[in-house]
């Protein structure tokens, strides 16, 4: 296998960086995930304006900032959903019932993108080999098949005790 691409933080761009490191080259910028959150948001502006320009719902959500990226370059789950359609990827939510119907085993897998503490991050199988492709990571860090359930099932488990949450999903072609 040829070197691995690890892209390293810069700013509150973790997305970026997810999204580089499954793909393991330079495919997204922030310039083409803010336009991916902006045809969201205004998708969603024009299904809110459905129910009527007028309503007090609508008003209120123009006066909401977007949900689907800040200030600081975070971006969605939908930005990065987005993002991966151009490409025949598909996020299947850990916690969803398709996910749980598929019965996954994750070392059958090809990847994952984690969010952990508002910090978005891939784990990915390159050749026959589970690698931590954490943009805070100074490098790939190799993960065993059975390191890999443990460390998927901790993260899990500490949304019960974090307010901030956790989401992970599996990365599937189509």
């Amino acid at each position: 296998m040829d070197s691995i691409f690890h892209e390293k933080q810069e700013g509150s761009l973790c997305a970026q960086h997810c999204l580089n490191n499954l793909l393991q080259g330079e495919y997204f910028t922030p310039v083409d995930l803010s336009s991916i959150a902006h045809q969201l948001d205004e998708e969603e502006r024009m299904r809110m304006a459905e129910g009527g320009m007028a309503s007090e719902e609508y008003r209120t959500f123009l006066q909401q900032p977007s949900g689907n990226m800040d200030d600081s370059g975070f971006f969605s789950i939908q930005v990065i959903s987005n993002a991966l359609r151009v490409w025949g990827l598909e996020l299947i939510l850990f916690n969803s019932r398709e996910y749980q119907s598929l019965m996954i085993n994750p070392i059958n897998e090809k990847a994952f993108i984690c969010n952990y503490k508002e910090h978005w991050f891939t784990i990915r199988k390159l050749g026959q080999q589970w690698f931590n492709l954490n943009s805070l990571l100074t490098g790939p860090e190799l993960i065993s098949d059975t390191y890999l359930a443990l460390f998927l099932a901790q993260l899990q488990q500490e949304v019960i005790t974090e307010v901030s949450g956790f989401h992970s999903a599996h990365v599937r072609c189509f």
